[in-house]
């Protein structure tokens, strides 16, 4: 048997080989038990259509689930003459289980069969990314719970502006973290249409089959239609959830700002633990605030991917073009920076200590004069306009 889908017995070069394949043997890895889970489904839609008999149903659905946990065991890996993990899986079930094998792609292309995996996988990288930044915002509001009462100057302009707190600080930056799970939702919604039986775009012409099977069996809400549809689709999902990421990352590499110039001297407001601080090669007494700098670079970066990843379908034409394969590596990039940045915030968190002596003394009273200028205007019953010149003339 060939080894790649779409082999029909002719050669192929091995530098074109390569580089049609890229990463995706390597990158597929984490898509085999999704793959898995969606071929289980068809199987079974083909059983309860009439195309496989309840022995092959069984049959085949028992060697799937052998092959996944042989794949999780490390008992195989995707080669680069397969290609990527849905040539890889059937391969594995024609060595297990013969001809019988090769009946599990009726109805399907590889086209349906990467689009159901990564959004079956999308599904659950936003749920596990709510997860993410909850444990974030448990951070922010630990630290708000037992520092909130601390005062500190807030700044516009990198200017002292009004009073503020530690606890308006963390809490402010817990809402909008909390606030980019609508963005998630996005990504969610757009990721939870099944695609399959859309095969190559076109259908399945001359079979009839139970697309709302599969839909139910794994928990899509809704089947995807028209076919023509699902690969004008493709990429969207994957940007909403990309753009749902920059701006959690967006979040965590402000807060990192502001924590790294909160530590200068200058500031002094915040005391980093001396575990999660690094120090200087040349200058011994340096304990520098790298893990917050990373975070910060982190949230750079992720705006590249971000973009390799909607730039790809920017005037494509309708239908499947190979080019789609590239969004994998930077959206798993994204996904995988993502969850490691919220982790290592998450966990630095808990490390710092603002300093309320430093707090008072670097606050400029100037900062209560917009309080001066409200109480006037209650006293005295004068506009804020009023109120607003007299103060400012009373403190030039």
């Amino acid at each position: 048997m060939s080894s790649r889908l779409w082999d029909k017995g002719l050669p192929m070069d091995q530098k074109i080989l390569e580089f049609t394949v890229g990463k995706d043997f390597i990158l597929d890895a984490r898509l085999v038990r999704f793959d898995i889970e969606a071929s289980i489904a068809h199987v079974r839609m083909l059983g309860k259509c009439g195309y496989l008999n309840q022995a092959e149903t069984e049959k085949l659905v028992d060697t799937l689930l052998l092959i996944g946990q042989a794949h999780e065991d490390g008992n195989w890996t995707i080669s680069l003459e397969q290609e990527d993990c849905h040539t890889a899986i059937e391969s594995q079930l024609i060595v297990h289980a013969g001809e019988l094998g090769g009946k599990v792609h009726l109805g399907r292309s590889r086209n349906d069969q990467v689009l159901v995996a990564m959004r079956l996988y999308l599904r659950e990288v936003v749920s596990l990314m709510r997860g993410a930044i909850k444990n974030v915002t448990g951070s922010l509001e630990k630290l708000a719970d037992q520092q909130g009462t601390i005062a500190i100057p807030g700044y516009t302009h990198m200017q002292q502006a009004m009073p503020s707190s530690v606890s308006h600080w963390a809490n402010g930056f817990a809402s909008e973290i909390t606030a980019n799970e609508a963005l998630l939702d996005a990504a969610d919604q757009l990721a939870n249409l099944n695609p399959l039986g859309s095969a190559a775009g076109y259908g399945t012409p001359g079979l009839k089959l139970d697309r709302e099977f599969t839909t139910s069996v794994l928990g899509f809400s809704k089947t995807q239609e028209p076919v023509t549809a699902c690969q004008l689709s493709r990429g969207k999902a994957e940007s909403a959830l990309a753009f749902a990421l920059v701006q959690i990352l967006n979040d965590l590499g402000r807060l990192s700002s502001d924590i790294c110039l909160f530590a200068t001297q200058e500031y002094a407001l915040v005391k980093l633990g001396k575990d999660v601080s690094t120090g200087s090669s040349i200058m011994p007494q340096k304990r520098n605030p790298d893990v917050f700098e990373l975070i910060r670079a982190h949230s750079a970066q992720a705006s590249s991917d971000m973009q390799a990843i909607i730039a790809l379908t920017a005037k494509m034409t309708s239908g499947y073009h190979r080019d789609l394969q590239l969004i994998k590596e930077p959206l798993f990039r994204l996904i995988d920076r993502t969850f490691q940045v919220a982790e290592i915030t998450s966990h630095a968190l808990r490390r710092i200590e603002f300093d309320p002596e430093r707090a008072k003394e670097i606050t400029d009273p100037s900062i209560n004069q917009a309080e001066e200028a409200y109480a006037l205007v209650q006293s005295e019953g004068i506009s804020f306009r009023e109120a607003y010149k007299r103060v400012a003339e009373q403190n030039m």
